[in-house]
């Protein structure tokens, strides 16, 4: 591949920009030849100088030297196409790189595009994350991860017993949110010209508040009203298809309606085998063995496959029946809508699932786990502010010391080792018997 570095020095270091982001951007022939489609030559050499965090407009002109008005123009074009983001603050501007995911593959399947060379970015983008396994291992390695599953509430057992939070409740995030927009399923609208769609609903990518706004303003998604977005939940549940929301508890931005057939994050389930790729509820398929009549339609129904009929040698009604893998069900309540016999039910399970309370949370504790924090740190040119500093501190005080230290040792850091060996200190005093 020197050939290609010699010739094309901006696009190899465009991605190599990109793989420092806590999501990663492998390199392979496939994504340089989806870079070469995506930027101009100019283009390239201008992103892959920037932050994946916001950073005004004069900064980065400064740091790029040039004058910040030509620089607009361009960067407002690659905005309109969703290869950075932008937003105005104040009177001030402000541009951030996106990542791969989510980032501009959704950016670019989430509308028709007429100016694009949309079937063989979708060939190229096929390969690169549906056949080579290296962006999806980037992407979902470790624990936390970009998306969470939601269950299907009316799913839920009746009583006052049962506890779920209002960030767990799919109706919840729609009525709360302050702008909703809706957009194509980036994942079917990608396989429909890649040849292989499937025959589920493509406008089903709800967004919400300032995700929805920025969206919006760039053509990307359309608004629709709280009543619209919640009609298109429901459709959705209708359809058969699984509710995936953004893996925090505050400002959730998005709950995409997923397919096994095609979503991104399921394949990474599927095919090759990351089984905690998405977040599960706080709830699991439990199946009732004396009802179930082994009809099969939980297992068509689910998503991930983590059900399968279980033949026994007993004869009469009952010699099969559905059978959950605990540790693959996402606890999404698709199966108990599919199920006609009331043989299936969700539980609690015995430990809740850890969720990030905001996106700055997740990003950093993503970045702590997959050896990346010093590229989150070092990615801010406008520097971090002492609220932001604060929660990587607090993330930093829930991870295990021995990741947190692994983590904080390439910065080379007084403070943060400091600050470790206290949480180190802490814990073993805090383990050692009273007198």
């Amino acid at each position: 591949m020197g050939h290609l570095a010699n010739a094309e020095p901006p696009y190899r270091l465009l991605q190599q920009r990109l793989d420092r982001n806590v999501t990663g951007a492998p390199d392979s022939p496939e994504f340089m030849q989806i870079l070469r489609l995506l930027f101009s030559p100019p283009e390239a050499e201008i992103a892959r100088q920037m932050p994946t965090q916001f950073i005004s407009l004069p900064r980065l002109a400064r740091k790029l030297g040039t004058a910040a008005e030509p620089l607009a123009e361009t960067l407002t074009g690659m905005a309109a196409r969703g290869l950075v983001l932008d937003m105005e603050h104040d009177g001030r501007r402000y541009f951030a790189l996106a990542p791969v995911v989510i980032g501009f593959f959704e950016f670019t399947f989430m509308r028709v595009r007429e100016d694009y060379p949309i079937a063989e970015l979708a060939r190229l983008f096929d390969t690169y994350l549906f056949e080579d396994g290296r962006l999806a291992h980037a992407v979902f390695r470790d624990q936390t991860q970009i998306g969470r599953s939601l269950v299907r509430e009316e799913a839920l057992p009746a009583g006052d017993h049962v506890e779920i939070l209002d960030w767990e409740r799919a109706s919840h995030i729609v009525t709360s949110a302050s702008a909703h927009a809706v957009s194509l399923c980036a994942c079917r609208h990608h396989a429909q010209h890649a040849g292989r769609a499937c025959d589920h609903p493509l406008r089903t990518c709800l967004t919400f508040n300032g995700a929805a706004t920025l969206l919006t303003r760039r053509g990307i998604a359309e608004p629709v009203t709280r009543q619209e977005a919640m009609g298109i939940l429901e459709q959705c549940k209708a359809a058969g298809l699984a509710q995936t929301g953004d893996n925090v508890q505050h400002e959730v931005g998005y709950i995409c309606n997923c397919c096994g057939c095609n979503c991104g994050m399921m394949n990474a389930i599927r095919r090759f085998e990351i089984r905690n790729a998405i977040v599960s509820s706080n709830w699991i398929s439990s199946i009732d063995p004396a009802v179930c009549k082994g009809c099969g339609r939980c297992v068509k129904a689910c998503p991930i496959g983590a059900l399968s009929i279980l033949k026994t040698a007993e004869r009469g009604p009952h010699r099969q029946h559905a059978v959950c893998d605990p540790e693959l069900c996402l606890g999404c309540g698709v199966c108990y809508s599919a199920c006609k016999h009331g043989a299936l039910k969700l539980k609690s399970r015995p430990q809740r699932v850890f969720t990030p309370e905001t996106t700055f949370d997740r990003m950093v504790a993503m970045a702590i786990e997959r050896g990346k924090l010093g590229d989150l740190l070092m990615d801010n040119t406008e520097g971090w502010s002492a609220h932001a500093l604060a929660r990587i501190l607090h993330v930093l005080e829930q991870t295990p010391p021995v990741r947190a230290l692994v983590a904080i040792g390439p910065l080379k850091s007084v403070f943060l080792s400091g600050l470790v060996k206290g949480m180190n200190a802490g814990a073993a005093k805090a383990q050692t018997p009273a007198a």
